[in-house]
């Protein structure tokens, strides 16, 4: 086994050891994303010219040059022009491929990477094959999970929205209060509980066990609130970087066919170490709760 998986790690080393794997490894994973998530992408850019988007830079009504840049980004249906049915459609087309193939894309990442974890040979190939074999398990979990988070954002917003209107007739200020306070209590409840089931797709994956929300209940014991730190710190770098790339490219290209492309890139990158990230929780998971290094530790005794 790989040393580097042998032991629990602690908040920043699961930092550390993702953003190092990614970087040793960043041309199989990358291959990966490009293999299945590229050509998404590439169709998107066809239906924008399609749609009569500007190759290299778009720019919309006004009369500076950067209220040109600032209006290309509105909806058509604002800004007086007629939104194109066959650039709607695509988008729709777009997204639901990218719903399907996206979680195929971050199985096959799991599997390079649990590969490494035993010291195995592993081909980009091979690891996309496993990740289809699994694609019926992945889509179906994924869909309850989708639910299970649909329910959960829906069912307090309805409460605080009723609520607050009931409240606001009586005391205006008191029900701003309230909804403050029950919407912050709300975020955390929903994040806690997304974290104790989000290791569900690891489960389907690595475990083959599905539709895996039990699974990664128990795992998550005693590590929620960490593992919730870590997604919020890898939200945060990744919003980050993508906020900067959009606002820097789209000053110069507008949302032109070009800038859409070099956005989808940036968001292949930051989906792979994302997906690394995600694996690297997983299997610290799978160690403490498994004791996966001391199953390793046992085979290598009595081999030896």
């Amino acid at each position: 086994m790989n040393n580097q998986f042998t032991s629990p790690k602690g908040f920043g080393e699961i930092l550390d050891h993702t953003f190092r794997l990614a970087k040793n490894r960043f041309k199989d994973f990358f291959m990966i994303m490009i293999i299945l998530v590229g050509p998404i992408y590439l169709l998107q850019a066809i239906i924008q010219m399609f749609a009569g988007t500007n190759l290299f830079r778009e720019t919309g009504t006004g009369g500076a040059w950067y209220e040109q840049i600032m209006t290309s980004f509105e909806d058509p249906a604002y800004i007086g022009e007629t939104p194109s049915l066959v650039g709607e459609l695509g988008a729709v087309f777009v997204g639901l491929l990218s719903l399907i193939l996206l979680p195929v894309a971050q199985a096959a990442i799991m599997y390079a990477i649990n590969h490494i974890k035993f010291n195995e040979e592993y081909t980009v190939g091979s690891v996309i094959k496993r990740a289809f074999s699994r694609f019926w398990p992945i889509i179906g979990s994924s869909i309850l999970f989708g639910l299970i988070l649909f329910g959960l954002i829906a069912v307090p917003l309805i409460v605080i929205t009723t609520g607050g209107f009931i409240l606001s007739t009586a005391n205006p200020m008191l029900a701003i209060g309230l909804g403050i306070i029950i919407f912050l209590g709300s975020a955390v409840g929903i994040g806690f509980l997304v974290t104790k089931w989000s290791f569900y797709f690891g489960s389907v994956v690595i475990d083959e066990e599905a539709p895996g929300l039990t699974r990664s209940w128990h795992l998550t014991f005693g590590r929620t609130w960490i593992l919730m730190g870590i997604f919020i710190i890898f939200y945060l770098i990744i919003s980050s970087v993508s906020f900067g790339i959009e606002l820097t490219f789209g000053a110069i290209f507008g949302n032109s066919v070009l800038f859409t492309l070099i956005v989808n890139l940036v968001s292949l990158i930051t989906t792979m170490i994302l997906s690394v990230g995600y694996t690297i929780m997983y299997l610290d998971l799978k160690t403490r709760h498994d004791g996966d290094d001391l199953k390793e530790m046992i085979e290598q005794y009595e081999i030896k």
